[in-house]
């Protein structure tokens, strides 16, 4: 199994799939938390289940609130938070081999416009030779995306920050919010703070938790 990084995502035996947070991790555990589990709710279909995508790091302790096991200490971030038991991996997602992967098999993506702009971007970042700084994740990296999906990428150390910042000055590939997008932007943004406003007022662990 290759490194483990932030933003991948580990896929464990009950076929829950979290992403991971931070690069610290105690030796029992990978922290992260629930991005996607099977649910009949669920608008996404993975290995034959339909599956729910979760966005929200405190509701993930409802939805293993039957794991303890999932519940660990963490010194690095100073408080309890969920996390996948490293003998419970069945399955890694690296964001670094799924551009890598998506570069060579270009046919993975779909016809959909997002997965052209993807297509695009992952070309340029191949080009600048930074496959090993910048990475895919999202539902792009459990082959989950639609038409609906954001792009996501990660970046990681000095030079991927650096390879990051020419990628998003790249008016050919990168076109700033402004105007009408831009109030989608802001108002996208607050129905979310809502969501997670009321979510904090039930009692739940705080979102911002993380390495």
């Amino acid at each position: 199994m290759a490194t483990i990084r932030d933003r991948d995502y580990l896929l464990d035996r009950t076929g829950v799939i979290f992403k991971v947070i931070g690069d610290v991790h105690p030796g029992t555990h990978f922290l992260g938390y629930v991005k996607y589990y099977p649910d009949a709710r669920g608008d996404r279909t993975l290995f034959g289940r339909t599956y729910r995508q979760n966005s929200v790091v405190s509701k993930a302790f409802g939805i293993l609130a039957n794991r303890p096991e999932c519940y660990i200490y963490s010194p690095a971030v100073g408080c309890v938070i969920t996390g996948v038991p490293r003998e419970d991996i069945a399955t890694h997602y690296s964001c670094r081999q799924t551009l890598a992967a998506l570069h060579q098999a270009p046919h993975l993506l779909d016809a959909t416009a997002v997965s052209k702009d993807l297509h695009a971007i992952i070309n340029w970042i191949v080009a600048a030779g930074a496959t090993d700084v910048i990475g895919v994740t999202g539902s792009f990296l459990v082959g989950a995306g639609n038409a609906r999906s954001d792009i996501e990428l990660v970046c990681y150390g000095p030079r991927g920050y650096e390879a990051a910042q020419a990628l998003f000055a790249e008016r050919t590939l990168i076109r700033p919010y402004e105007g009408e997008t831009l109030t989608r932007l802001y108002v996208r943004r607050a129905k979310y703070m809502v969501e997670e406003a009321s979510t904090r007022s039930c009692g739940r662990k705080p979102e911002n938790c993380r390495a």
